[in-house]
Order: structure tokens, then C-alpha cells, then sequence
């Protein structure tokens, strides 16, 4: 499997290397550069025969690396695409964007750096698009069975492409005005060109798929509405709710739920929009929240030219190392440190937000009131005599999601929803209403894209089996781009 001595000659592992900080905070382009095939063959190699590949048990979607990382070392890079895409819809988003458990479960990270697979799997992805190898896989005959897919994310997306290729008519409904979901807006462009996302887009466009922007399912569809007319429903409607913040000063200006303004400054960026845009610019920024999106909402203030980020976590600062508490090949809970870490800001670890403050009393946000905040026999303690006061004038809750809004098509279809704010599922993937199953964040919570697309996956397995009493999904691709056009058994119209 790859060079067998890849992993003993090459100790050393190459990622990707960023642009400088003072150009890229100029711009909103991707961060890393592309690494030469020369590079990322070699770093292949490094994949060792391993016996047991563990890297396939910490990957959510059971991806063939070590198959892939031969084929890459051996310049295969038309097979390589072939086994990436056998298991992975979208690698070109998960190479960029998924936190990769992967690496953290590859048996040469027992004592040496693990092999480069996010990049690996990114370059294959990248390099099949400008060979021309990723075409639509358009089926030889339809089932004359329709199936709606609610939001278009990674989930939606997965489970949409499966099904289309599987021979079903699928209309995937989005409210907002472009498809993509989180990946449209709530993932800065320095994160992931959109480009990315609509090249894949189209493939799915010509394979067959239909995508209707701008329909809020609920409101201009009803749940009802969508069970006339759809022998299958799959929600993917992910988990949007956000966690608030309810403390004293709440009600103040200058406030934001992290997403929106990542929504906000993405669509400033992309099609000059200002209607409801957030500057930082030499504004005192505080996100509030340590996690990825955290991270985006950093990057971002920094290329709008805040005069200062501070990101704040309630929780202390992860060890730098795996502890006994986070052993190979689990993903380890350690400290990370992302791009938009190195372009700037400072985190603040073990602190806890008591009050928004106005001092001008004008309404707007000034500072925020801390308190240090300490773990004593398990439960969280404000420490005493800690409590400060920091500028503010613009703050970012990064804090997560509770779980899926319950208005629309969950209260309109009847569907039960667990104390976790999940739609509730059994272990096809299927609800309580006959027809109507859920992928990605809506059932499962707030996750990684990674398990989005795995599950949108499974649900297409699960309602293509509903539909015909077994599934083709995951078969081998029946049809090529030298097959005509199918000719849909019905045009699904909901315009409002």
C-alpha cells in the first residue's frame, strides 16, 4: 500500500502553504496555495500497509484511503478520483473544510505526523475538476418515482445526488436565494470559493437534478403540500436555531448570532449587497465562542479591518498533546490553532460573559462585563474579585445550535422532535409520518460535514429501499455525460 518505506524516508509532513497574512487579509481569496502533484505524491506515500486501516474508522463515511493514497503515490490520479468518489460525493468540500478525524485516527500518527489525507483528498478532488474526469453520472432509465429534498447543504446535496442517480425525479427546495446552504454564506469565501461549490452544482444540475431557491418550505410550500405531490420526502434542513446568550444587556445594538453575520458579510462580498451589512472596520470586536465558526467570524472581522478581535471560551485551554483522556485513534480534544488564528486576535480561555454594557446609553453595546470562571468538583464556579470590563462595539455569538426550528415542515408534518431539538428517527433513517426521512444536522444535532454528507447517503439509501422495496444507491454509475439528457416524467413547479 503506497511506498513501502513512504513513511520511513519521508518523516516529514508537507501541508499546503498559506499565503502571507498581509495579502490575503487584503482579499477574500482561498488561504492555502496549491501544492504541486510532485508533492502530493510523495506525501501520499507516506501511507503505510498498516493491516488495520484506521483512518476508515474514524472517517464517517468509510473513505478508501489507503486505496486512494496508492493510487495518488503511483501518479493514478484518474483511479484515485474514481475511489474517492466511490464514497465521498464532495471531497472538494470535506478537503477543505472538514476537521478531518481521519488524520487523527491514522496509524503513523501513533508517534510520527500523520499523513496528509485532507490534502491529499483535496488535490485529487481539484485535479480530477481541471482534468475533466468529475461529468454527470446520468441514469439509463427513470423509476417514475419523485422525491423532495428539503435544503440543499452537504446533507441535502448527498442525498439529492444519490437519489437523482438512482433514477428519481428530486427537487431540492432551498429558502435562501442561492444553493448550498451554510456552505453558500455561512462559510467565508477565504474558507472556500464559491467557485467550488457551483462547479459541483452544475454536475448536478445536468444530471437531472432540480433546485428551487427561495421557497421556504412551510410558508410557500406547505409540509402537506409536499407529501401530494412526492412519493418521498428527506429533510436536511439542518440545525439552525442558534444557542443565545440571555443575560443582562441582551436587548442592546451591536449584537449578532454568528451566522447572520457571516451570512451578511458573505453576501456583501460575493454581489456587493449592503442591505443589513456588518462592518467591523476599527471596531472592538468580541466573538464569543472558540470553535470553527468562531474562527470564520475572527477571519473576517480582520479583513474588515477591526482595530481588535478578542475570542472568549468558557471552557480552559485544551493540552497541546493527546492526555489520557483523548488516546489514539479517537479525535483528540487539543488545542488548534486555524488560519484566521495566525492572521491575528487574541484568545481568552476560562472566561464567562456576565453583562453587556452601555456606557454612551445610547443603546449600542460599549464593553462587555468578565468574570474567570474555574471547574471546582465538576461544576463551573465564577472565580472571585476577576471581574472586568473590555471594549465592545461589536459582538459575535458563536456559541452553536440547539437543534432544528420546529415551525414549518416539522409542525406541519407531525413530526417529534427529542429533547436535543432533533427531529426524532429510527435506524433507517426514517420518521414517525410514512415517507418523510432525515439526514444530516436535523436529526443528528450540530456536527461535521463530513457526517452530513455520510448520512445524506444513507437517508437516499433508505428512501430509495422505501420506494422500491430495495436500493440501487451506491451501485456503480449507469449512465455517462454521451447519454442524452433524461426527460423528466413530470416538471416540479412550486414558484411562489
Amino acid at each position: 500500500m503506497a511506498d513501502p518505506k513512504g513513511f520511513l524516508n519521508t518523516r516529514e509532513r508537507e501541508l499546503r502553504t498559506p499565503r502571507p497574512i498581509p495579502i490575503r487579509l487584503r482579499d477574500y481569496k482561498e488561504v492555502y496555495e496549491d501544492q504541486e502533484l510532485a508533492v502530493v505524491e510523495k506525501q501520499a506515500g507516506r501511507c503505510m500497509d498498516c493491516g488495520v486501516p484506521f483512518c476508515h474508522m474514524a472517517c464517517p463515511l468509510g473513505n478508501l484511503i489507503p486505496e486512494w493514497n496508492d493510487l495518488a503515490w503511483k501518479g493514478n490520479w484518474h483511479a484515485a478520483s474514481e475511489r474517492l468518489h466511490a464514497t465521498n460525493n464532495f471531497p472538494e468540500f470535506t478537503g477543505r473544510l472538514c476537521p478531518a478525524p481521519c488524520e487523527a485516527g491514522c496509524v503513523l500518527a501513533i508517534n510520527q505526523p500523520a499523513v496528509t489525507i485532507k490534502n491529499v483528498e483535496q488535490t485529487i478532488a481539484d485535479h480530477a475538476f481541471d482534468e475533466g474526469w468529475v461529468v454527470p453520472q446520468i441514469p439509463n432509465q427513470l423509476t417514475g418515482y419523485s422525491v423532495a429534498v428539503v435544503g440543499s447543504g452537504p446533507a441535502g446535496l448527498a442525498a439529492a445526488q444519490q437519489l437523482t442517480r438512482a433514477g428519481h425525479t428530486v427537487a431540492v427546495f432551498e429558502r435562501a436565494d442561492a444553493i448550498g446552504g451554510l456552505m453558500r454564506y455561512g462559510i467565508p469565501e477565504f474558507k472556500m470559493e464559491k467557485a467550488v461549490l457551483d462547479r459541483r452544482i452544475e454536475q448536478m444540475r445536468a444530471e437531472g437534478t432540480r433546485f428551487y431557491t427561495d421557497t421556504t418550505i412551510g410558508v410557500d410550500v406547505t409540509g402537506e403540500d409536499l407529501q401530494e405531490r412526492f412519493d418521498a420526502l428527506v429533510l436536511a434542513t439542518g440545525a439552525t436555531v442558534p444557542r443565545d446568550l440571555p443575560i443582562p444587556g441582551r436587548e442592546l445594538g451591536g449584537i449578532y448570532q454568528a451566522v447572520d453575520y457571516l451570512t451578511r458579510s458573505t453576501k456583501y462580498v460575493l454581489d456587493g449587497v449592503t442591505e443589513g451589512w456588518v462592518s467591523a472596520e476599527g471596531k472592538d470586536v468580541i466573538v464569543i465562542g472558540g470553535g470553527d465558526t468562531g474562527a470564520d467570524c475572527l477571519g473576517t472581522a480582520l479583513r474588515q479591518g477591526a482595530k481588535s478581535v478578542t475570542s472568549l471560551e468558557i471552557m480552559p485551554r485544551p493540552a497541546d498533546e493527546r492526555t489520557a483522556r483523548d488516546p489514539w485513534p479517537t479525535f483528540p480534544m487539543i488545542f488548534r490553532v486555524a488560519s484566521a488564528h495566525q492572521e491575528g486576535g487574541e484568545r481568552v480561555y476560562s472566561t464567562s460573559t456576565a453583562e453587556f454594557v452601555d456606557e454612551d446609553g445610547d443603546g449600542q453595546v460599549t464593553h462587555l462585563r468578565l468574570n474567570e470562571v474555574a471547574f471546582v468538583d465538576g461544576a463551573l464556579t465564577v472565580v472571585e474579585d476577576t471581574e472586568r470590563l473590555i471594549p465592545a462595539q461589536l459582538v459575535l455569538l458563536a456559541m452553536g445550535f440547539t437543534g432544528v426550528e420546529k415551525q414549518g415542515p416539522v409542525e406541519q408534518l407531525g413530526l417529534e422532535v427529542d429533547g436535543r431539538g432533533r427531529i426524532v428517527r429510527d435506524g433507517e433513517w426514517a420518521t414517525s409520518v410514512p415517507g418523510v426521512f432525515v439526514a444530516g444536522d436535523a436529526g443528528r444535532g450540530q456536527s461535521l460535514i463530513v457526517w452530513a454528507i455520510a448520512e445524506g447517503r444513507s437517508a437516499a439509501a433508505a428512501a430509495d429501499s422505501y420506494l422500491r422495496g430495495r436500493t440501487a444507491v451506491g451501485e456503480e454509475p449507469r449512465g455517462r455525460t454521451e447519454l442524452p439528457a433524461p426527460v423528466l416524467p413530470q416538471e416540479v413547479a412550486f414558484r411562489p
